[in-house]
């Protein structure tokens, strides 16, 4: 416990979010740390010399402040203490900031996902959360729970993904369950037909890779199970993630800086799009 000392949940008023935020609660219990709530008022883009500027900013705050008073009486309903901060301007700026300024370790958002389309974008605020944030975020589906009993972590290797192992292990851990640790090898399908000794070479150091973090897990106590597949690697890992019933999927960022942090790979996009649990982005 006590990864975690302070979490922003960031909520817009719709069913998803207050779900996201109904499920921070808990996991603020927890981890015994404290949470800080903010909605945003975006910036208005409209010509403010064609309507009356207090009505229109009024209206505009109105449904930031109506988040903010729910998620309170949801608070004092859970017996949680929390901090509410209504934000205006670019909201995934504004979310991002007030993290680092709140010395947040953790964003707490939704995800709605109900069309295609949108699951496989995910939302462009959450998105540029991710990449602009130096925090970790969870984001939680509408209609999930957020658990450690059977944690998938997927790693490919690189540096990037030790803070993402680490914190997989480590919630497994203290929460009594076990991690499913996934590398996949994801190439065009040409490279079979025209250099199948690189496929194969791949495949022998994704092998390596997750039999590295099976022995870390072990020294930790905790179980793990190895999977290595061929395939596009979102597919794989949410295949993998609906067959063993997983509570959590945890992905490493890789640290993108500059305006490339706007954009998330397309991997990680479309993991957290399509995903039938949270998922935890780690710095």
């Amino acid at each position: 416990m006590g990864r975690y000392k302070k979490i922003l949940a960031a909520i817009d008023g719709s069913e998803s979010s207050m779900h996201a935020l109904q499920e921070s609660f808990k996991f603020a219990c927890n981890e015994k740390c404290w949470i800080t709530v903010t909605s945003v008022v975006p910036p208005y883009v409209g010509d403010l010399a064609m309507v009356g500027v207090r009505d229109i900013m009024g209206s505009m705050r109105k449904p930031c402040e109506d988040a903010l008073k729910k998620a309170e009486k949801m608070a004092r309903e859970e017996g949680v203490l929390i901090k509410t901060v209504c934000e205006e301007g670019e909201i995934f700026e504004r979310i991002s900031d007030l993290a680092a300024a709140e010395n947040c370790d953790l964003i707490v958002m939704g995800r709605r996902g109900l069309h295609r389309l949108e699951r496989s974008l995910v939302g462009s605020v959450t998105a540029r959360v991710i990449g602009y944030s130096q925090r970790d975020v969870l984001v939680v589906p509408r209609d999930t729970r957020v658990g450690f009993k059977r944690v998938l972590v997927a790693t490919d290797g690189s540096r990037q993904c030790g803070p993402a192992v680490e914190k997989a292990i480590d919630f497994s851990k203290s929460y009594g369950g076990e991690i499913i640790v996934v590398s996949i090898v994801d190439v065009p399908a040409e490279f079979y037909a025209e250099a199948p000794q690189v496929v194969e070479d791949l495949a022998r150091k994704a092998l390596g890779y997750v039999e590295e973090v099976k022995k870390q897990a072990g020294v930790s106590g905790v179980k793990a199970e190895t999977f290595v597949k061929e395939g596009e690697a979102y597919q794989a890992i949410i295949s993998i993630a609906k067959a063993n019933d997983v509570n959590t999927i945890v992905l490493g960022s890789h640290g993108r800086t500059g305006l490339k942090r706007l954009l998330m790979g397309s991997v990680a996009e479309k993991v957290i799009g399509y995903a039938p649990c949270p998922v935890l982005v780690t710095r």
